[in-house]
């Protein structure tokens, strides 16, 4: 076997105690991470990236925004509430597998169904335990997102040229279109809020304005927002057209979170997402949702080198001054330089000065970069869908 580390570098020393490797993570350029083999036993390729949050793995892991992703956890106790299906933020896990520093713990809560690594397994997720985490996070924030292979293998044999050549052969983020990929097939209705713990069950509020959701690949939290803001919400596919969204009559669209390169989704998406904005009907994006409404109004996109995923990221709202910390997960971002004068900014990253806000300036529509939802993450910014209500009020007088 080629040379196998616990932290991806030749001279680092593996894991002491550590019995036989039953897991690696092969990177592109070769770097090897050996470690300990958790959930189903299978190879997955994908860009590795990694999560700041310390709390909501399930909701990370589901969160149909991490497509094409393997995630690395840099908080230590992960599988500690095992899992249930309360959490899930779509109905399949989005993401392709998982790093973490310790093996999965049992799981010690009320709400837990299962542990982590049975609810791994169930979802045909490979995890790796047991390598230097911080390495591989401090690896990605100086270099960023490497492309890599993550093989759970419980006899220990693997093809390391094999899943070397897979890593540096796949094609990488820029030019996907995952959106299609992760959305819904029909047209649905929501109705369900947000979780009671008090009750043990939805929120069900009444509803006050009809809203249309594009799905690129919406959280489940992020439709909770909107019914717990009053909205009756139907969530319809992402190559849904301009004509059949306005002719269910909504008192405003929202433009939901997805994976993959915004461009591609573009394609189609972003001259139906003109017209709705041209129609005079309030518009809410988050996530690729933000990116879509900026090329659908003539900017452009680009992709980041470490992209910004965590629960900790703070955002200053330009027009208060007020600092947000935020929950983000995103690769690519709005270019500034491609800006049209319709667009105005709102809001800036304070970790690197990158758009996470923009509003049209002759229009009642407004996006975000960042996840207002949260879960996991703050509630800072929740008060936004309360702006895109309040504009549903104004628009109705």
């Amino acid at each position: 076997m080629a040379q196998n580390t616990n932290s991806g570098r030749p001279d680092a020393a593996p894991n002491p105690g550590r019995n036989e490797s039953t897991a690696v993570l092969v990177l592109g350029d070769g770097s090897v991470f050996e470690g300990t083999g958790f959930g189903a036993e299978a190879t997955n390729v994908g860009e590795v990236c990694f999560n700041t949050s310390m709390t909501g793995y399930q909701e990370i892991m589901t969160d149909p925004s991490y497509a094409g992703q393997i995630v690395t956890f840099t908080f230590p106790h992960i599988g500690n509430v095992g899992a249930n299906p309360q959490d899930h933020e779509t109905g399949d896990p989005a993401a392709l597998g998982m790093i973490t520093r310790q093996i999965p713990t049992n799981p010690a809560n009320w709400r837990s169904d299962s542990s982590l690594h049975e609810w791994m397994v169930a979802n045909n997720l490979p995890g790796i335990a047991g390598i230097d985490t911080r390495a591989l996070t401090r690896r990605i924030r100086d270099i960023g997102a490497p492309n890599g292979v993550l093989c759970h293998r419980p006899d220990g044999k693997f093809d390391i040229p094999a899943l070397t050549e897979m890593a540096s052969s796949w094609p990488g983020l820029s030019g996907m279109d995952l959106a299609i990929e992760v959305t819904r097939d029909a047209e649905a209705t929501w109705r369900e809020g947000s979780w009671d713990f008090a009750t043990a069950s939805y929120h069900a509020a009444t509803p006050r304005h009809r809203v249309v959701a594009m799905d690129f690949g919406c959280k489940h939290n992020i439709l909770r927002c909107l019914t717990d803001a009053g909205c009756d919400v139907t969530v319809v596919p992402a190559e849904t057209t301009a004509e059949t969204v306005l002719a269910m009559k909504p008192d405003g669209v929202f433009l939901s979170n997805g994976p993959g390169d915004p461009a591609a989704t573009a394609d189609y998406a972003a001259t139906q997402i003109a017209a709705l904005i041209e129609a005079d009907i309030p518009v809410f994006g988050i996530c690729i949702g933000h990116q879509l409404m900026a090329l659908a109004m003539g900017a452009g996109t680009r992709k980041m080198d470490r992209g910004h995923r965590g629960a900790n990221h703070p955002v200053k709202d330009l027009a208060t001054g007020r600092i947000e910390i935020t929950s983000q997960n995103h690769g690519f971002v709005v270019d500034p330089d491609t800006l049209p004068e319709t667009l105005e900014v709102t809001h800036l990253s304070l970790f690197d000065g990158s758009i996470e806000g923009l509003r049209h300036l002759q229009k009642p529509a407004f996006c975000v970069q960042y996840h207002p939802e949260s879960s996991p993450g703050p509630h800072d910014s929740r008060y936004l869908f309360e702006r895109f209500t309040a504009l549903m009020d104004e628009r109705k007088g």
